[in-house]
């Protein structure tokens, strides 16, 4: 993660609202909220691709680990394009690179990663990603 990328450079993209209480006291969105924006992207994506059950299913992922580049400040009301693909698919761990976008701009004003690490929802022991989200996942593999 060394260079901008541009929103056409990822796979998928959604949009997620800032709100009134993202704000931080000097007026933008506080640093925190950037990790949401990415756990809320992906599984959005992964929801509505109905490999993601998240009330019942038998296998969910834990995020073991993050990172952010932060370049640009994002204030409410703004909205924000996130742009989602995935970097590598192992056995049981997902990398995603992640940009958040001001809706319109081609720039990032952020952008990062978290590693997902799929597990056996009743004993918390990794577990294989499913070939129903393997075949998602690899749809919006990253090409560089």
């Amino acid at each position: 993660m060394t260079e901008k990328k541009t929103l056409s450079r990822y796979s998928c993209h959604r949009e997620i609202p800032t709100r009134w209480m993202d704000n931080d006291i000097y007026g933008h969105v506080n640093n925190v909220n950037y990790y949401s924006f990415f756990d809320t992207a992906v599984n959005g994506f992964l929801i509505e691709e109905g490999v993601l059950d998240i009330e019942n299913g038998a296998t969910i992922g834990l995020v073991v680990e993050t990172g952010c580049k932060y370049f640009a400040p994002l204030s409410f009301p703004d909205t924000v394009e996130a742009g989602i693909s995935v970097s590598h698919i192992g056995n049981s761990s997902v990398r995603y690179e992640v940009g958040l976008f001001r809706k319109g701009d081609i720039e990032p004003v952020a952008q990062g990663f978290f590693v997902h690490v799929y597990v056996d929802r009743a004993s918390r022991r990794p577990t294989s990603i499913p070939e129903k989200m393997k075949t998602v996942l690899k749809a919006i593999e990253s090409i560089d």
